[in-house]
Parts: C-alpha cells; sequence; structure tokens
C-alpha cells in the first residue's frame, strides 16, 4: 500500500514532465492563396513528374551523364554532409530530454600539512583516497522549453534534408541544359564550317574570274568579306564549346576536360509536358518544403523563448562508494549517497528574456513572409516555363520554314546573278541572312528543349526522389565514406 501511495504520484509527475505543458504557437500550415489552374496551362500535359525524365530525350550519353553527376558532383556531396551535421545537432538537443548518466572513478594520494593547527596529532600525514560513483542528473522539462528546442531542430533538420533535394534538382536539371547548350554548339559549328568551306569556293570562283577579268575587285572583296565574316565565328564558337565543356565538367565532379557526345540535337527527342495542379508544388518542390521547414523551426523558437519565463527544475544523484583504501571500497561502510534538487526562477533579467521572445517572434515573422514568397516565385516559375515552352516551339516551327524560304531564296539569287539578272549583292544578302537564320533556328532548337527541362524542375516531382536514391546507391557501390542518415532512401524522413 504504502509502495502505491509512493509510485501513484512518481508515474503522475513522470506523466507530466514528458507531456507537460509547452508554451509557445504550435505549428500550423499558413493559408497561402493558390490558383487553380495555371495562367498557361498545357493541353497535352502527361503525369510524368514522377519518372526520370532525362530518359525521355533518348540519349544513353546523357543518362550516363546525369548519372556520374549523381555520385560525384561535389555541391551533392556537401550538401549530404550538412545533413549529417544537422543530424548530429538533433541528436545532441533531443539528448537534454532524458536523464544524463555518468560513472567515475578517481584515486588520490595526499599528504596535509602536521604544522597546521587543523591537522595536530596526525599520526600520518599521507594518505590515499578512492572512490567509485555512478552519477544522474535531470532537468525536468515542465514548460517544454527543451522539447521546443528538440521540435525546431527536427525542422531545421529536415530544412537541410529539402535543401540537399533541391542541389539534386538543380544539379539533374544543369546537367541537362548544359549537354543540350553543347550539342546546339555543336550544330552551329558545323553551320560555320559548312558555309565558311561554300564561302571558300565562291572565293576561288572569284579570283579565277577576277584575272580573267569577268568580275571586279569589289565583288570579289565582298565575297572574300563574306568568307571572313563566317570564318571568324568558328573560333567563338569553339571557345563557347571548351568553356562549356569545362562547366559540364565540373557538374560531373572531375577536372575540366572533354565530354563525350551521344544524338545530334536533332535527334534529341522532346520529352512530355508534366502534368499537376497548383497546389501540388507545396509538396512537389523542395525548396517549398525547406521554406516550410524553417517556419516549423522558427515557430517553435518562440515557445523554447517564452519558457525561459517559467522555473528551471533539475534533479541530481549520486551512489557510489568510498574509502580510504581500495580493498575496502566495496564494502558495506564505504558506501556513498546523495540526491539533490533545484529550481531556478528569473526574477530580474533586465528584459533578456522579453528580447529573445522578441526576437524569436520576429524571426518567424520572416520565415512566413519567405516562405510564401517562395510559393510565389514558385508559381512565377512554372508559368514562365509554360509560356516559354509554348512560345519557343510555336518560334522553331516559323524558324524552320523561314530557314528554307532563305535557302530558295538564295539558289534563286545566284542562278540570277550568275544568268547576269542581278548584282551580286543580292547574292550576298541571301546567303548572310541564311546563314544567320540557321544559327537561331539552331539556338531556338535548344531553346525548346531546355524549357522542357526547367519546366520539369519548376514542378519538381517524385522524381527527385529516384535522382536521390540515385546518389545513395552509386555513393554505397562506390564504396563512399559518408552513410546515409536514418530514412528511406537515405533521407531522414522518420527522424523523430
Amino acid at each position: 500500500m504504502r509502495r502505491a501511495l509512493v509510485l501513484g504520484p512518481l508515474c503522475a509527475f513522470c506523466a507530466l514532465t514528458l507531456s507537460g505543458c509547452l508554451l509557445g504557437p504550435d505549428y500550423s500550415r499558413p493559408q497561402v492563396e493558390v490558383p487553380a489552374t495555371y495562367r498557361f496551362p498545357e493541353n497535352y500535359a502527361s503525369d510524368v513528374a514522377n519518372t526520370e525524365w532525362w530518359k525521355q530525350f533518348d540519349d544513353p550519353v546523357l543518362n550516363d551523364l546525369i548519372t556520374a553527376a549523381l555520385a560525384n558532383n561535389n555541391d551533392v556531396k556537401i550538401a549530404a554532409a550538412r545533413v549529417d551535421q544537422f543530424l548530429g545537432q538533433f541528436v545532441t538537443t533531443r539528448a537534454a530530454l532524458f536523464p544524463q548518466v555518468s560513472a567515475g572513478l578517481d584515486a588520490a594520494r595526499e599528504r596535509v600539512s602536521t604544522s597546521s593547527p587543523l591537522f595536530t596529532g596526525v599520526q600520518n600525514p599521507v594518505f590515499n583516497s578512492y572512490q567509485l560513483a555512478l552519477s544522474a542528473s535531470w532537468e525536468i522539462d515542465l514548460f517544454g522549453h527543451n522539447r521546443r528546442l528538440t521540435e525546431a531542430a527536427r525542422a531545421s533538420l529536415l530544412s537541410t534534408e529539402e535543401a540537399r533535394r533541391g542541389t539534386i534538382l538543380t544539379l539533374v536539371s544543369s546537367v541537362a541544359s548544359s549537354y543540350i547548350n553543347l550539342r546546339s554548339l555543336d550544330r552551329q559549328l558545323e553551320i560555320a564550317k559548312a558555309t565558311t568551306a561554300s564561302r571558300a569556293e565562291s572565293v576561288h570562283v572569284f579570283e579565277l574570274r577576277f584575272q580573267g577579268g569577268e568580275v571586279s575587285q569589289m565583288e570579289l572583296a565582298q565575297s572574300q568579306s563574306e568568307y571572313e565574316d563566317s570564318r571568324a565565328r568558328i573560333p567563338q564558337i569553339e571557345s563557347q564549346i571548351a568553356q562549356q565543356e569545362d562547366a559540364l565538367s565540373v557538374l560531373l565532379g572531375r577536372n575540366p576536360g572533354d565530354i563525350l557526345r551521344g544524338r545530334a540535337l536533332g535527334e534529341l527527342a522532346a520529352p512530355a509536358v508534366p502534368a499537376g495542379l497548383p497546389s501540388n508544388l507545396l509538396e512537389r518542390r523542395p525548396d517549398l518544403r525547406q521554406a516550410e521547414q524553417d517556419l516549423v523551426a522558427a515557430n517553435a523558437q518562440i515557445g523554447a523563448a517564452k519558457a525561459l519565463y517559467f522555473p528551471q527544475i533539475s534533479i541530481t544523484g549520486l551512489l557510489g562508494t568510498q574509502s580510504g583504501q581500495f580493498s575496502r571500497l566495496f564494502t558495506g561502510p564505504a558506501r556513498v549517497w546523495s540526491f539533490a534538487g533545484s529550481v531556478t526562477q528569473p526574477i530580474f533579467e533586465g528584459g533578456a528574456i522579453a528580447g529573445q521572445v522578441k526576437q524569436a517572434e520576429a524571426v518567424q515573422q520572416q520565415a512566413l513572409y519567405t516562405y510564401r514568397k517562395a510559393i510565389q516565385v514558385a508559381f512565377q516559375e512554372v508559368d514562365d516555363a509554360l509560356i516559354s515552352s509554348q512560345k519557343l516551339r510555336e518560334q522553331f516551327e516559323v524558324q524552320g520554314r523561314q530557314v528554307q524560304a532563305l535557302a530558295t531564296y538564295a539558289h534563286l539569287a545566284r542562278l540570277r546573278y550568275e544568268g547576269g539578272y542581278t548584282s551580286y549583292i543580292e547574292v550576298l544578302d541571301a546567303e548572310r541572312s541564311l546563314f544567320n537564320a540557321q544559327l537561331s533556328e539552331t539556338q531556338t532548337q535548344a531553346g525548346v528543349l531546355v524549357s522542357y527541362v526547367s519546366l520539369y524542375k519548376a514542378m519538381g516531382g517524385g522524381w527527385v526522389v529516384t535522382a536521390e536514391g540515385m546518389t545513395t546507391q552509386q555513393a554505397a557501390h562506390a564504396g563512399d565514406a559518408a552513410q546515409p542518415v536514418n530514412g528511406t532512401n537515405g533521407t531522414v524522413e522518420e527522424v523523430k
């Protein structure tokens, strides 16, 4: 009966401690204005946002490049290391919720002064001291200070994990865009070299005709000018190709160098447009989930700051043995123990706690507005990508017809010149327009493909988790020292 009288209040006290009052506001997702549809909806959208969309380009080389980037990119490894850092921070913060137990063994030999009146008559001033003790301390989180700090640390950990996924999203998009731009530059170089070769033949013919007195020196100079113009484009494009290769090499996590090519620009298949509602962005984009976790952390810090107004209660205890002789250390008379409790209540702190509460509330407001702005920017990016995809496709079709018309115009202009019906100026104008139109068409063709990449990046989706799993698999296959943290696919979603 007596045991029940003791254990009953003790159990009630522990229950109150573990689930007692939590100060500050509990988090709830803020209301945000979400449009029903995007401003520029796509009529032919498909539910492919959760697939490895880059494989739709049907280029094995691009697939290999993305796989290599996910395995070796240093930004991804930095982001993973930050996740480990915040996981350690979360575990450290959460440890304050539990009793802290330690053990110690002390051994000492000392001599006291025989001339001191306190030790008069001491027969042997030299003595030994041995102590073996088990100590424990526990801060009772009655008002939720440590629980709020743990809540904030967990949210910061999840925010860092979302930042890692955002890095992966950006990496995959950047590799795909860089590869497309590289193939575009390759095609522009082909056009420039073909045009230069054609103009070199014209210059040679004009030199022969000039020597024969059939054309004037002005016409020869015009032909040479156009030849040098197209020839000057070649080193310019070659420089851009080398720079693009270097940038892509860094994305792959290796030193600058050559990049293997796969399908030509015109052979790359266009991916399907991903479908989705605007409301889905809140769950599909890592940056929005990251901003929300930052808001959760800031919200929890308010409660942690308000808890400082209330008493801090702690319990300490010690159980062990102490003796002057090691052989008697484990005997009954050598036992020592102590239990103590303390309550600390702030009375006057000059407004320090009020300042911390005010600071936490201001940070929470910043996080709230940052979250709302991130959502608006996300809607903008999707709309921009949708309209860019639509209009670039229309532009590419128009430019294709323009190139065909200019090719016909250049052919007829040369025939008219050879027949003596027009001046060489008309031929130069037609060929110059054709050359520039071909370069513009190639750039637009690449822009169409890049717009699909931008759209997948803007919409996010389950493909980010798939890519994240690829980083974990590649790291494990390579024997990377960095191990995935708790959770599915190396994530920290299961951290409690």
